[in-house]
């Protein structure tokens, strides 16, 4: 059986990713269209689904980081936030890989960054540690001061008796 500090360190990183997606969304939202050059500048996808991309991806990140503070949903959704996080670490190493000095667009802005290059094993740092939290959470969705913890309770006796067969 996990440990209430377990449970409650699931919280933080709960709270932690959640919170960083809603600040993403949130810097990116009133600024649609930096938001589709801050993709275009890594030049990786096709022309033609840019403008879908930079339009979704700051609403995506506010309904993640939403349901994740709320903690609704919460192993759906730190899935989505652990594949996002994996797309922006092949992004961000991409561009250094090929030389392009743009701001990763993280939290708004993009384009021509002249200190790119000394920024980029930062970003990836910090959505490698993100990525971590997002994974333990997928693993360990199961944190105090959910919703999912009232819209889907479990019996936590059962499921102990369920764990070793007779």
């Amino acid at each position: 059986m996990r440990t209430t500090l377990e449970r409650w360190w699931g919280l933080v990183a709960r709270l932690v990713v959640g919170g960083v997606w809603i600040a993403a969304g949130q810097a990116k939202l009133p600024d649609p269209s930096g938001s589709v050059r801050a993709v275009r500048a890594y030049d990786l996808l096709p022309e033609g689904i840019v403008p879908t991309v930079g339009h979704t991806l700051p609403i995506l990140e506010l309904v993640v980081g939403a349901c994740l503070v709320l903690g609704l949903l919460t192993r759906a959704m730190s899935l989505v936030s652990a594949l996002l996080f994996i797309a922006f670490v092949v992004g961000i190493s991409a561009a250094w890989a090929r030389g392009l000095q743009i701001d990763c667009g993280c939290f708004g802005g993009g384009g021509f960054d002249a200190d790119a290059t000394s920024q980029y094993p930062w970003d990836i740092a910090r959505d490698l540690g993100l990525l971590a939290l997002s994974v333990l959470l997928v693993w360990r969705p199961r944190t105090p001061l959910s919703l999912d913890e009232l819209l889907f309770p479990v019996d936590m006796e059962s499921l102990e008796g369920q764990a070793t067969p007779t």
